[in-house]
């Protein structure tokens, strides 16, 4: 397993950008499938992003696809997503999170989660 903790959220204006970072720490991280989920207020959490082992394969929810860039340093054990075009529906708490699959979409797959970080978007 690896421990996760996410930092870079903030306040922003419609339209602005934000990046996200996630610093892993553990074993074997180039091993993992990394994700990012968001939930919102009253919502479920749901899929954002993901990256597989080798940075070579990546999978976007369909309303964040060409807005959001999820990119990963095996060197430095991060992970990140590149946040564009920021609308207020993407305000949520943002997670980063990891799975030995491959390239899985499900909350249920990941097995590991960071603590989160607030994003919002103001109108």
């Amino acid at each position: 397993q690896v421990q996760l903790v996410e930092s870079g959220g903030g306040l922003v204006q419609a339209g602005g950008s934000l990046r996200l970072s996630c610093a892993a720490s553990g074993r074997a991280f180039s091993r993992y499938t990394m994700g990012w989920f968001r939930q919102a207020p009253g919502k479920e959490r749901e899929f954002v992003a993901a990256i597989s082992w080798s940075g070579g394969s990546t999978s976007y929810t369909d309303s964040v696809k060409g807005r959001f860039t999820i990119s990963r340093d095996n060197g430095k054990n991060m992970v990140y997503l590149q946040m564009s075009s920021l609308k207020p529906e993407d305000t949520a708490v943002y997670y980063c999170a990891s799975t030995i699959a491959t390239m899985r979409t499900a909350v249920s797959d990941f097995g590991s989660w960071g603590p989160g970080t607030q994003v919002t978007v103001s109108s």
